[in-house]
């Protein structure tokens, strides 16, 4: 690939990438409008489409956004979800040309010299950068992270198109209101384009996960990385989709350490790896451990919204709908009549079935996700009906790891007791000792919260 890359980094190639999304978000917002206002018909499908390819031609912020969004339920009309769930992140790699100035700049001109080998071609391309196998005089082994120049600046563009989205979204529909939503992903955005708090978040997942045989997370390299570039070691693993068709025994083994790899790290400090996506983790040769590889997309909670978890399984199980009701109000809902409550606790019971009964089941009755999407449909009409709820920001990255995580659990078709698991990370679960132990976690690494 020639240099030229860099255009797209420019002025120029920040206006050009404005215009090409804004111009899909414009057409798109008059088509709903017209819609809306005139009743004229509207191809839904095939405009979710065109929206797809504006912005799936990118890289970038917007496109991890996207793939956020089609995950949470009722944050986009179904039918741009759909769309919008097969966007990529293994976008084109930058050539060498590019790289090799890339590197100079984060390490400076004799970086070369620094490695025994590093692969000219990228193991692994992605939204906001793309990753290079190295080796050290030592023989070991290295994955380095290097970020796409001039992301900040992209971020801010597409943070700018994502409110053009939300706000056509919610002329389509109200039953979501998307402000804090939109707020939560400015933040956690911008926290994956600082790669030496990822660094940071690496060495709290190896803290939180050190008692877990079933997890490995690689080991940062300091001295080889910056804000724009993570130097780690390499973990050989496969892709999760190579065990689909492994016997059963095999599958739950995987299934169980995913669950443990993402719920330790909650229920004992407050902590979710918010990005369960295929490409953030692998299978470990012996078919049952995982390793987890990305920690961009880190959120650290209060104690109080864990609590406020706790307490809502705890409310269905028993049909207290008092303990409900405080749930929702501890997590920042207001004025929870009786009728939002009961729609509120239709999308609560699809999330916390599983964990219901004491007994080995699959995640979900069926294999696919037409069921949940049934149940998010039903939601979110009954939501415009009683004229909308504005979700505590927390909830999207929480809603986006429960969901990733049961259709890996469909994928593999597992049979586990989920309520045994649960309990075993519930039971006996103190508030004031996450705290304790959050707190020092996160000093321990020099996190901030």
């Amino acid at each position: 690939m020639s240099d030229s890359y860099n255009d797209d980094t420019s002025f120029t190639g920040q206006v050009r990438r404005a215009a090409q999304v804004g111009g899909a978000m414009a057409g798109l917002g008059a088509r709903l409008a017209g819609s809306r206002y005139l009743g004229l018909k509207l191809d839904k499908d095939k405009h979710a489409g065109q929206l797809k390819m504006a912005i799936g031609g990118l890289k970038g912020p917007l496109m991890k956004v996207a793939q956020i969004l089609s995950t949470i339920p009722d944050a986009l009309p179904k039918e741009y979800a759909e769309e919008l769930r097969q966007l990529q992140t293994n976008a084109p790699a930058m050539g060498w040309p590019f790289v090799r100035r890339r590197m100079a700049t984060e390490l400076g001109p004799g970086w070369t010299k620094r490695f025994t080998e590093f692969k000219k071609e990228a193991a692994h391309a992605a939204s906001l950068g793309q990753v290079h196998r190295a080796t050290l005089d030592d023989g070991k082994r290295l994955a380095c992270k290097l970020q796409y120049p001039d992301m900040a600046s992209a971020i801010d563009s597409d943070l700018k198109q994502l409110k053009l989205i939300f706000s056509i979204y919610e002329r389509y529909d109200k039953a979501i209101s998307t402000k804090r939503i939109y707020e939560e992903l400015s933040e956690r955005l911008r926290e994956e384009l600082d790669y030496e708090r990822e660094a940071k978040a690496m060495l709290l997942y190896q803290h939180m996960l050190a008692n877990e045989s079933r997890v490995r997370v690689p080991d940062p390299v300091s001295d080889l990385s910056t804000k724009r570039l993570l130097t780690m070691t390499w973990l050989d693993g496969s892709p999760l989709m190579t065990y689909r068709d492994a016997p059963l025994e095999t599958r739950n083994e995987i299934a169980l350490s995913m669950f443990r790899a993402w719920y330790v790290p909650f229920y004992d400090y407050g902590v979710i790896h918010g990005d369960p996506h295929m490409g953030n983790y692998a299978v470990q040769d012996d078919g049952r451990s995982i390793n987890l590889l990305d920690f961009g997309c880190i959120r650290i909670f209060p104690p109080s919204f864990v609590t406020g978890v706790i307490d809502l399984y705890r409310a269905l199980r028993d049909d207290d709908m008092d303990l409900a009701v405080h749930a929702y109000e501890s997590w920042g809902f207001q004025n929870i009549s009786k009728e939002l409550l009961e729609v509120l606790n239709v999308w609560a019971r699809f999330l916390y079935r599983p964990l219901m009964e004491d007994k080995v089941q699959k995640i979900q009755e069926t294999d696919n996700g037409q069921y949940g999407a049934q149940v998010a449909g039903k939601v979110q009409k009954e939501l415009s009906r009683l004229g909308g709820v504005q979700p505590p920001r927390e909830f999207v990255l929480v809603d986006r790891a429960a969901i990733g995580l049961g259709s890996v659990f469909m994928h593999l078709k597992a049979e586990v007791n989920w309520h045994r698991q649960f309990h075993e990370l519930i039971d006996g679960f103190d508030a004031a000792k996450l705290e304790q132990r959050q707190a020092a976690a996160l000093e321990k690494v020099g996190l901030v919260a």
